[in-house]
C-alpha cells in the first residue's frame, strides 16, 4: 500500500494508459479474461487494467474508485469502451453491491490493486507525498477527516499505536512526541511541515526519507484501508461465480498479510485437533492459483522503483458457500476515537 500501483498497458480502448500497471501482464493472464465475462476492476486509477481486460473482445468492465477525480479521468476510456465499462465512485468493499444494482449478481473475476496510485503521489495538492510540499490532506475520498485532523487531534498514545503499527516505524513513540510538541506550538498544516518534524527525531538509510513510514501510516489510517481490504476480500468472495478469479497486488506487508491469511484460510480445510470433537469438514470456497506470492522481476523495478514491494496472489473460486470467518486485522484505535478530541 506504501508504493504507487497502476503504473501501463499501452492503449487499448481510449488511447495510451498514462501508468503502467505493476505485475499487469501476469494479472490480467490469471484472471483468465473471456469474451462474454463480466470483471470488477475495484481499484480503478488510471484504467490501465480495465484497458487490458477491454482488450478481449465481449468482456465487461465494472470499474470502481473512491476517488473522484480517477472516475472522471476514465470517462473517455468509458466512451470508447462500445458500453463494455461502467465505472463507479465508490469504495471497493460495497463492489458485491455495485455490481448486483447493475445486473450483475455473480462476477467472472475481481482484481484489487492496492495501495495510493502514482497519480494521487504526484499530485501535491492531494497531500500524499512530502517530496512537493501540500495540504496535509492524504483522503482517497472527500469525506471525513483528513491527515492534518488526525495530527492535531490524536493523543500521543494513539499516534504512537498508528505510526508503529501502520508504519512499522520504529521511532513511533519519538515521533509522537515530536508531533504532540509541535502542535502546541502551531497547527501543522501541511506535507512539508510534518515531514521536517519527523525527520529531526528519525534517522534511517540515506535511500528511505525519515517521513516514510510515518506518512504511510497515516494515509492508511484515514482512509482505513486494512478495514476496507479485509471487507473488499469478503465482497469479492460473495460476488464470484464457480471458476472466477481474485487477483490481489499489495505493496505493504500489512496488507499482503491480509491477503494471505483469507486466501490460506479459504483455499484449504483447517486442520483436525485431537483435543476437540471433530467437526463438519469445511469445503475450501478458493483454489489457490499461486504457491507463493508473485514479485516484479528486475527489468520492472528498474523502469519503475515504486514497483519493489509488490506481491500478487490469486485465487479461483469454487461452488462452496462463503466462509463466514473475517480476516484478521491489527488492533488500533478506531478514527471516529481519535476525532474524540483527546487532548
Amino acid at each position: 500500500m506504501t508504493t504507487g500501483r497502476d503504473t501501463g498497458q499501452p492503449g487499448v480502448a481510449g488511447g495510451p494508459a498514462r501508468h503502467i500497471p505493476v505485475l499487469g501482464p501476469l494479472a490480467i493472464e490469471l484472471l483468465n479474461v473471456r469474451s462474454g465475462g463480466v470483471y470488477v476492476d475495484g481499484t480503478f486509477g488510471a484504467g490501465g487494467h480495465a484497458r487490458a481486460i477491454l482488450a478481449t473482445a465481449g468482456a465487461q468492465v465494472i470499474g470502481l474508485d473512491r476517488d473522484r477525480n480517477a472516475v472522471a479521468g476514465g470517462y473517455d476510456l468509458v466512451d470508447a469502451s462500445d458500453g463494455r465499462l461502467t465505472l463507479v465512485e465508490e469504495r471497493f468493499s460495497h463492489l458485491d453491491a455495485v455490481a448486483r444494482d447493475l445486473g450483475h449478481p455473480l462476477v467472472d473475476g475481481v482484481l484489487l490493486d492496492l495501495g495510493v496510485s502514482s497519480m494521487q503521489l504526484d499530485e501535491p495538492a492531494r497531500g500524499f507525498s512530502f517530496r512537493r510540499d501540500g495540504p496535509l490532506d492524504m483522503r482517497m475520498g472527500t469525506d471525513g477527516p483528513s491527515a492534518a485532523d488526525v495530527v492535531a487531534r490524536a493523543s500521543p498514545r494513539d499516534l504512537a499505536a498508528i505510526i508503529a503499527t501502520l508504519g512499522e516505524e520504529r521511532h513511533a513513540r519519538a515521533v509522537a512526541r515530536a508531533i504532540v510538541a509541535a502542535r502546541a506550538a502551531a497547527p501543522i498544516r501541511t506535507t512539508a511541515a510534518l515531514a521536517d518534524i519527523v525527520a529531526r527525531v528519525v534517522r534511517g538509510p540515506r535511500d528511505i526519507h525519515p517521513a516514510t513510514r510515518t506518512f504511510q501510516a497515516l494515509r492508511i489510517f484515514v482512509n482505513d484501508e486494512l478495514a476496507e481490504l479485509a471487507a473488499a476480500l469478503a465482497a469479492a468472495e460473495r460476488v464470484l461465480a464457480p471458476g472466477g478469479r481474485l487477483v490481489v497486488i499489495a505493496f505493504h506487508s500489512l496488507e499482503d498479510r491480509i491477503v494471505k491469511a483469507f486466501l490460506a484460510a479459504r483455499g484449504r480445510p483447517p486442520r483436525g485437533s485431537r483435543h476437540q470433537p471433530e467437526a463438519a469438514p469445511v469445503v475450501p470456497s478458493f483454489r489457490l492459483l499461486l504457491r507463493r506470492p508473485a514479485t516484479p522481476g528486475a527489468d520492472e523495478i528498474a523502469v519503475n522503483p515504486r514497483a519493489r514491494s509488490a506481491k500478487l496472489r490469486a485465487g479461483e473460486r469454487t461452488d462452496a458457500p462463503p466462509l463466514a470467518a473475517a480476516a484478521p486485522l491489527p488492533r488500533l484505535p478506531t478514527l471516529e476515537a481519535v476525532m474524540g478530541g483527546r487532548p
